[in-house]
């Protein structure tokens, strides 16, 4: 017997479920970007300090994981000295996994003591520790979101091409660099789009 009644089959109706779930649980960060770190579970397991010590600079620091309120934060802070040759300080992330060729920028929630900073990526062809893409975002003492498009980035190393394809990316790093200087930036979220 025909019907044009359509057959209610649960699997299909709780797959249905799970993808809306999926959708609606998927974690975006401010103005539709999609999140890489919002510091929840356990990030001191993702993020590394590293200082120019490393190549035997002077500047010192340190990164910590707080909460302000509700909202867990990493907080780079520091001195970063140019004497003997170093000058920064940086809080690194590996990604856990590529970002999408698609993607065409880094979202972050920042805050700080009124000063620029930089983002580092680095890529597969980013074999030296001196080489990196690097962008420049400034702070104020409020919570603000900063947009930075991948086509912002410079290449710092003769090696490196002018560019990188997004899902090229390996780690991100917050950094305080190029000068002597007092860092204390804070950041909220990190995201692409």
């Amino acid at each position: 017997m025909a019907t044009d009644t359509p057959i209610f089959r649960p699997s299909r109706f709780f797959a249905m479920i799970g993808l809306c779930g999926t959708i609606l649980a998927a974690t975006t960060a401010q103005g539709g970007a999609q999140m890489i770190e919002d510091f929840a579970g356990k990030p001191a397991a993702r993020w590394e300090f590293i200082s120019d010590q490393v190549m035997g600079g002077l500047s010192t620091g340190n990164v910590t994981l707080e909460r302000e309120g509700e909202q867990a934060i990493l907080h780079l802070q520091g001195t970063v000295s140019t004497k003997n040759n170093g000058g920064f300080i940086q809080a690194r992330l590996k990604l856990p996994e590529r970002l999408p060729k698609s993607a065409i920028g880094l979202e972050l929630r920042v805050k700080g003591n009124g000063q620029a900073y930089y983002i580092h990526a680095r890529t597969g062809g980013t074999i030296l520790p001196w080489n990196f893409y690097q962008a420049a975002f400034d702070v104020t003492p409020e919570w603000t979101v900063v947009r930075i498009p991948f086509a912002d980035f410079n290449a710092q190393g003769r090696l490196l091409r002018g560019t990188f394809a997004a899902d090229a990316v390996k780690s991100i790093a917050v950094v305080c660099y190029g000068r002597d200087q007092t860092a204390d930036v804070s950041v909220a979220s990190i995201g692409y789009y």
